[in-house]
């Protein structure tokens, strides 16, 4: 008994905690499904295809965050040192996230990027874009 009320507890935490990060609704909440869904469906795709989908998908959040005008501005380094400055972990988009810039538009095979170089960006993507830091660009 009171090892399932313990239990209990713990996912009305759990669930609380999702709720006040990821209200629904929201673009975080958004952001958030979509970014677990490429998780998922990285298993399936090819590294290159899932760094793809990971760099459009980077890009939508970037968008909603500061405006299209904004967001059409940052490419290269000043991207990758925008989402750096706006990550909250402090992770090393400079240069950890460089296949961002490269892969995405690069003829296949030309940057080798492995699965677990995609799942350590999408984890880092987890937490960039569920705060909404309003830095200067």
């Amino acid at each position: 008994m009171a090892l399932g009320a313990v239990l209990l507890l713990i996912l009305v935490w759990w669930g609380l905690r999702n709720l006040i990060a990821y209200p629904p609704g929201t673009w975080h909440r958004d952001a958030r499904n979509q970014l677990v869904a490429l998780r998922k469906l990285s298993r399936q795709l090819a590294p290159e295809q899932s760094l793809r989908e990971l760099s459009e998908l980077l890009r939508r959040i970037a968008i909603t965050r500061i405006g299209r005008e904004q967001a059409a501005g940052l490419a290269d380094e000043k991207w990758l040192q925008w989402l750096q400055d706006q990550d909250p972990a402090n992770f090393s988009w400079t240069e950890k996230g460089r296949v961002l810039t490269q892969v995405p538009y690069a003829p296949p095979g030309q940057f080798p990027v492995s699965r677990t170089q995609v799942i350590e960006l999408i984890n880092a993507s987890l937490v960039w874009a569920r705060y909404d830091r309003k830095l200067n660009s």
